[in-house]
């Protein structure tokens, strides 16, 4: 039915800009009675146009999101062209891919740590096999690169803070790079997740989730690169790094199969977000290094449907 002009009159009415309290009350409590009605109204209109369809309006409507509406980016790869795998067997990661070397990590922190960052870096040591703790004390960040790779490790994590908040994480390949510096947010400790559990001291599989472009699958091999390509089935464990609107979810779970159909997840934590700041050609210099790809927000960050990974 047509709506009156009184109830029109009613929703467009601005209550909030009446003086008088009780006034204001009476006519709010009116306006939220006549709008519960509309949609009443509103709901037996749909169901009797939808039996006068039938089938056709029981066809759900794709719901637009900026994932499924974002603008189509050129460098996205097909994970089949064979462009693409012949590139990736030439990378700096081919070697751990292929199974010729075995991931050696090393994790520091930024100078003076507190005791938040000793916690995240005890849990990062659990989850990626064969990491170790190295103190930062004042050593030089391109000295400890050379001195790494020297001892043949693949990887140097350096862990950030600033008055006590985790912030960034550089993530230095060796022993030539490339070189990526993340923003790090959302950190959450295993004695934060309720009903975390603990784990054990297996090779996780790893998930790495919707690096579509040239630029993410790059990120994406990089972060595998952390744990090798051998995981210990029998361990149950999972870590993953999912992409979604450029922000790369970090989390880690135990699965266990009650029934032989459905898994059931166990977090075992940390939890934390990366976003990429900029990724750099060879190990850590940035007087003379040269970058990849730097996000530069003014220029980049035009459109909310825009992304890069």
């Amino acid at each position: 039915r047509e709506m009156a002009d009184s109830e029109k009159n009613l929703l467009n009415l601005a209550v909030s800009k009446i003086p008088n309290k009780e006034k204001r009350r009476e006519l709010y409590a009116k306006q939220k009675k006549l709008k519960a009605k509309l949609k009443i109204q509103k709901r037996k209109r749909n169901k009797i146009e939808a039996e006068k369809l039938g089938e056709e309006s029981r066809k759900k409507k794709v719901v637009k999101t900026q994932d499924n509406t974002k603008e189509h980016d050129e460098t996205v790869v097909d994970p089949d062209d064979e462009e693409i795998r012949g590139e990736e067997d030439m990378d700096e990661f081919c070697e751990i891919y292929k199974g010729e070397v075995v991931p050696r990590v090393i994790i520091t922190s930024s100078y003076h740590p507190t005791k938040i960052m000793y916690d995240f870096i005890l849990e990062l040591l659990r989850v990626i096999p064969g990491s170790v703790y190295y103190k930062r004390k004042n050593h030089e960040l391109k000295k400890m690169v050379k001195e790494c790779s020297r001892k043949g490790f693949t990887d140097l994590l350096i862990i950030n803070e600033d008055s006590k908040n985790l912030n960034a994480i550089t993530h230095i390949h060796l022993p030539n790079g490339p070189t990526a510096y993340y923003k790090l947010t959302s950190v959450k400790l295993s004695k934060d997740i309720p009903n975390c559990g603990k784990p054990i001291n297996v090779k996780p599989e790893v998930i790495l989730n919707n690096f579509s472009t040239r630029l993410g699958q790059r990120v994406a091999r990089m972060l595998g690169a952390l744990f090798g390509t051998r995981p210990d089935f029998k361990g149950r464990r999972v870590a993953t790094f999912h992409n979604q609107r450029d922000f790369i979810f970090f989390r880690h779970h135990r699965y266990i199969f009650d029934t032989p159909d459905k898994p059931r997840l166990q977090q075992l934590g940390p939890q934390f977000t990366l976003k990429l700041r900029w990724l750099m050609e060879g190990t850590f210099d940035t007087k003379r290094g040269e970058y990849e790809w730097v996000h530069k927000r003014r220029e980049m960050d035009t459109s909310r449907k825009r992304f890069f990974l």
